[in-house]
Parts: C-alpha cells; structure tokens; sequence
C-alpha cells in the first residue's frame, strides 16, 4: 500500500497574465517518491515547483504539509550577487545550512565557497546552489535543472548523492540520462494539465505518445481549430521521435564510416587519398600544443600533440571535467586562438556560427520580432525568405507570440529563440556551447533534428551525455592532463574506451525504457546478419529516400491554392496518398533502425 503523502497541493490554481496558468491541479508527494517533472519551455514547470515549496502565492487551492518536513527548493538561477563570497550567500538567512554540513558537501562536489560571487562562473554558483540545498538536509527537494553547468564528474556525484538520499524528490531537467538513472514516476504538465505516471522517465516517450494517440482518436468530436492544433501537437513531437530513429540509424552509419578513418586512440590518421582529403577536410590540426602559465610561474600543458583532421560533415563533440581545456581546444579548432606548437589550418570557405552559454543577443526589452527580423515580418532562412510566425511554428512557437518581449521568456524559450534566429543564417561550420541548458525535451528533439540535417560541420562542447549519443560521429575526451582522446562515437563510447562504468549501465535498460541509443547485447550473439536482415539493411536507405521524395513531391503539389477549389478529387486523394506514405515511410525507418542496431552489435 502507498504511503501517506508528506506534501500535497489540491486543487491548485495560477493566473498569469489575463488567464490561468494552470488551474484545477492535485500534486502528491509521498514520502520516497522521486518524480520527473516534464513540460514544455513556458508550460510553468519553475513556477509549479515555487508553488509547491510555498514560495509564489497561488489564487486558489490548499497546500498541506506532514509536520516537521522540511521542503527546500534547488533553483535554476539564484541571486547570490548581494553577498561577498559564494560561502557568505550559503550561510545567509534563516535557512542556511550548519556549517559543518555545508563544509562537507562543498568538499564532496569539489567546490571553494570563498570564492567572490563577483567572478564565479555559472558551474561554481551551481555548485554552491547545490551546497545550499543539501547540507539542509531536506525531507522534500525540489530541483530545477541542478544538472545545468555542471561537469560530468560533479553530474555524477549529484546522481550518486541522491541515489542514497532517504526523502523524496521532484526534478525538472533535460538530462535524459540523469532522469532516467533517477526517477520512478513522473509528472507531465502540458496544456494546463498535470497528470501522472508510476514509471521512471525511461517509459515517458512512450505513455506520452500514448495520451496523443488517444486524443487524436477523440479529434472527430472537436472543431476544426482544435483539430489542426491537435496534428500540430502529435506530427510535431511523437512524429518528430519517429522520424528521429532513422537518423539515429544514419548516425550509426557516419560512426562506422569514421571509425575506419581513425586510427589507435588518440591518433586520427586517415585512411583517404590526399586529393580527396583537400576537398573534404575543413580543419587540419597537426602536432598542436598549447600551455599557459601556471601561479607558480611554470607552465601547465592544457593540450599536447594533437592531430585531428576534421571533414565536411562531421559532428564533434567535446567532453571532459571543467577546466580540462575543452574551450581551449574548441578555440585552437575554430582557429580564435594560435598553437604554441603545431599548426591548424582552417578552410578557405569556412563560415562559422557561434552560439555560446550566455545568450548575449537576448535583450529583455527587445520583442521576438526584433531578435528574428530585426522588427520586419520576414527572415530569410538559408536564403530562403519565410514569413516569421510560420517560422516560429517550426521552433515549437505559437505564431502569436511575435509580438512578445524577451522578457516574458523563460530561460528555455530564449534559448530556443536563439537556436531559431542562429540556424537561419548562412554557415557551414557552427558551434555549439552547452547548447542543451535550459532547453525541454521537446526542444531537443528538435535540435538534434536540426543538427542531422545541417549540412556543414558541428562542434558541440556538452555535458549532456545522451545528446551527445544521439548527435555526434566523433568524441573528443580530455582528462586535464593533456591528451585528447578520440573515438568514433558519443559519450558512450569514450567511456567505454576509457574504461569507466557506464552511466546508463546504472538502473533500468535505456533501450528497454524508450532512453537509450543503442540496446544491450545478447549474450550469444549470432555471427552475421540473415540474409533477409541483411538484404535489408542493404536497400532500406534508399528505400527511405524514395519515399520522402514522393512524400515531398505530393506535399508540393498540394500547397498549389487552387487545387481545392478546382479539382478537390485530386487534392483528397493526394493528401490521402500523402498520410499512406508517411505511414510507410515511418514502419520502413523503424525496420532500417532495428537492423542497423543487430548490425552494430555485431561489430560491437
């Protein structure tokens, strides 16, 4: 039998602006519960989580606590500017931790609290959030994104930490991995819903798909407005997921090519004619090393002999401990800062994109319209013009909200907006620094669509190990001492190459809850594919590519505005086509994923 809640919310109710936020929700959390909650950008997973705590003010509902539980709220992006050092806002007001607890968690997450807030970075504010938090000894967390500039290592601390942690928790992140690791149930607020689910988020993708499914089985009985928000809604995310195994395939495909490129770890020489290499490489880094001077006065190597020759097309993603040199290496890549020894020799035609942690170009007074068209009702995307609200549309916007100031944003949507504004400019290199914080899941979906699609060359420098395993055809690992590792593969693989447990080894199987990139192997393997599977994985690429062309060509014909009124024969049976098609092309890449990943046990 459940236990008794220790905290619950009924009936609970916002307004926010001229409207309810979200009205009418129950919230129970019992004693042990380790909840996800999961939501859109906006959607009001930070405010819900203040209402919980008792700290924002709700127009209608009661909250009941169980005496004696002690409630303590994790936030995204706490003020600490007011107090001197980093230890000085920790041991402020009523709340503040012993001191002897507060000492002992810092010392654990590998923080220095005497640290002026003035010039801490947002990983050491994090930190000393985080610090704050625990050392009260919580009954009852409430964490908002706690997994935000972090580095892998204090990630996987945090995990351990909670792992043992005797109360209950609520989360909100876009770490698949760390939920997944973590959570037991989950809360889905969408729409000014709330509902639950007593599974761990390895299952969300699916219940999710589930509820949309439902709701598009009872679209005949609404209007016709609520119909085309409906497909909205379903094509534009458990859609999106679909379509995202078949690039994930792909990705496996552009792994397995640049494995055989590679040679021994930390060696990237390559197996290509050299004419061949001139007109596809478009970074070429020989013997490069780089120091700077240490507070001793010496020097520390942050990079030593390091060769790389990066190709048209690939996706690099950069890892490792805060302050083992990623940005270093990503400024010796992109060419912003020279070798002390070695060379890197740039393309002539490179043009690069930087989309960096601090979303500068966000200014609060600024409206969407400004940001995107610099005030007008245009952009041009790649050189080709679009209209902005169908363009907001593609960035998981509502068109209406053109108009908006930046200001009313959460994190999430600006920097999303972001992502929309930098991905509609020319480029063929771009580069990506911590492009996950503050992003929903949905949101990431649609990056790493966005990201196969790119044509040009990515540089990701992310702690977010399970983007990375679905993103990126080549790690670079660095451990502070100087050597880069390079393997062929995300996260994932440079741990197994470096000879580490596996996070997503931790708990629940990845693939078996929906999460994870790749499934477990058998324990006898067969030797080599069927002929059926093989032949399979053979045609089914251009099976695929086929049908998108056909799928394209029919959703060209039918954007023709005349085609209704005059021939509406035609336009039926082409959107009937259109559906048939796409439903084919869905169960065609499902098949394409399933063998490639026999394929890749195979070789693994």
């Amino acid at each position: 039998m459940a236990s008794p809640p220790v905290l619950s919310f009924e009936n609970l109710g916002l307004v926010q602006g001229e409207g309810w936020l979200f009205r009418g929700l129950d919230v129970h959390i019992g004693p042990r519960d380790r909840l996800a909650l999961i939501g859109r950008n906006g959607a009001g997973k930070t405010t819900l989580l203040k209402c919980i705590a008792g700290i924002v003010d709700t127009d209608q509902g009661r909250r009941s606590v169980v005496p004696g539980t002690k409630v303590v709220l994790l936030e995204q992006d706490p003020q600490v500017s007011a107090h001197e050092t980093l230890g000085d806002w920790v041991a402020a007001g009523n709340d503040a931790p012993a001191p002897h607890d507060a000492a002992s968690i810092a010392d654990q997450i590998g923080i220095d609290l005497t640290r002026p807030t003035a010039t801490a970075s947002g990983g050491e504010r994090r930190r000393a959030a985080i610090v704050r938090a625990l050392a009260q000894n919580p009954d009852v967390l409430l964490l908002d994104e706690p997994t935000n500039h972090l580095d892998l290592a204090a990630i996987d601390w945090l995990e351990a930490w909670l792992g043992r942690f005797k109360g209950a928790f609520i989360v909100i992140s876009h770490d698949r991995t760390f939920l997944t690791r973590l959570t037991k149930s989950c809360l889905w607020l969408d729409r000014g819903t709330l509902r639950r689910a007593e599974i761990g988020f390895g299952g969300f993708d699916a219940w999710t798909e589930a509820v949309f499914d439902e709701e598009a089985r009872a679209a005949d009985k609404l209007d016709a407005k609520l119909k085309i928000e409906l497909h909205w809604l379903e094509r534009g995310v458990t859609g999106r997921r679909r379509r995202n195994q078949g690039r994930l395939a792909k990705l496996n495909d552009m792994r397995a090519a640049r494995a055989a490129m590679l040679g021994g770890p930390g060696t990237a020489a390559l197996a290509l004619a050299r004419d061949d290499v001139k007109t596809k490489t478009v970074i070429d880094a020989e013997h490069v090393t780089k120091s700077f001077p240490d507070k001793d006065g010496g020097a520390r190597t942050i990079i030593k002999d390091f060769s790389l020759r990066v190709q048209r097309g690939d996706r690099i993603g950069l890892v490792g401990s805060n302050g083992a040199g990623k940005t270093t290496l990503l400024k010796l890549l992109t060419g912003e800062l020279k070798p002390d020894e070695g060379r890197v020799k740039l393309a002539k035609t490179l043009s690069g994109i930087v989309i960096d942690q601090q979303r500068k170009l966000m200014d609060p007074s600024r409206r969407v319209r400004d940001v995107l068209a610099e005030g007008g009702d245009w952009i041009e995307v790649r050189g080709v013009k679009k209209h902005i609200k169908g363009y907001l549309k593609e960035f998981l916007f509502a068109p209406e909200l053109s108009e908006a100031p930046i200001a009313s944003l959460s994190g999430g949507e600006r920097s999303r907006l972001l992502l929309a504004r930098e991905f509609a400019r020319e480029s063929n290199l771009l580069v990506l620094d911590e492009p996950t914080n503050d992003l929903d899941l949905e949101t990431l979906d649609l990056l790493q669509e966005v990201i196969a699609d790119y044509e040009g060359t990515v540089l990701i420098v992310s702690h977010d190990r399970d983007f990375l395993d679905r993103t990126v055809t080549v790690t670079l690992g660095l451990d502070g001492s100087g050597k880069v590792d390079i393997v062929a593969g995300g996260y994932e693989d440079w741990a197994k190459r470096k000879n580490t447990p596996s996070l997503k080894g931790r708990g629940d199987s990845p693939k078996a809850s929906g999460g994870g990139l790749l499934p477990p192997k058998p324990a006898t393997p067969a030797r080599k594919l069927s002929f059926k599977d093989q032949r399979d994985l053979d045609r089914l690429p251009a099976e695929v590519e086929r049908l998108e062309r056909e799928i394209a060509e029919a959703e060209a014909a039918i954007h023709d505005p005349d085609l209704y009124t005059q021939n509406p024969t035609k336009f039926a049976a082409l959107t009937k086509a259109i559906d048939a098609k796409r439903t084919e092309k869905e169960a065609t890449e499902h098949r394409w994923l399933e063998v490639a990943e026999m394929a890749e046990q195979l070789r693994g």
